[in-house]
């Protein structure tokens, strides 16, 4: 009876430590996602957009964007105001990783509570007046 006793103390032990490591494996991804750096981010206007992307800040998100923005994901026009409602808060950059066109064009790794991590492109249209007035989204086909 004291074998298994022992067989079930070190069970219950490896048990937990298997499970605080995997927990703070999930706290650590979390601070990566939440503090990104966007400091590389050039273009004024699309680092505000990221910053209030990775804080979950849909005041400060729809403030920089104009009235009739145009989102489009792999392609397909959608809902700007209802995607983005559902989606800040929930879904961010892990990193990112290529910037293009002054500043406008991202490429990097992405979380998204829904679908996980993946690749993707975030390609933003900024009128003169410093709005965006369109959005192109999606699963980036590139390596970045």
């Amino acid at each position: 009876m004291k074998t298994l006793n022992h067989y079930i103390i070190y069970g219950t032990l490896i048990t937990s430590a298997v499970n605080a490591q995997a927990a703070k494996t999930r706290a650590a991804t979390i601070q990566n996602i939440n503090t990104m750096n966007t400091e590389k981010l050039s273009n004024q206007v699309v680092k505000q957009a990221i910053e209030a992307l990775q804080s979950g800040d849909k005041q400060a998100w729809f403030a920089l964007f104009t009235s009739d923005a145009q989102l489009f994901d792999d392609g397909n026009k959608i809902n700007f105001k209802s995607f983005f409602e559902k989606a800040l808060g929930h879904e961010r950059f892990i990193s990112i990783d290529k910037i293009e066109q002054n500043g406008l064009h991202l490429y990097g790794k992405f979380h998204s509570g829904q679908w996980g991590d993946f690749k993707t492109y975030f390609k933003f249209t900024v009128d003169v007046d410093g709005k965006i007035s369109k959005l192109e989204i999606g699963q980036a086909g590139i390596e970045v």
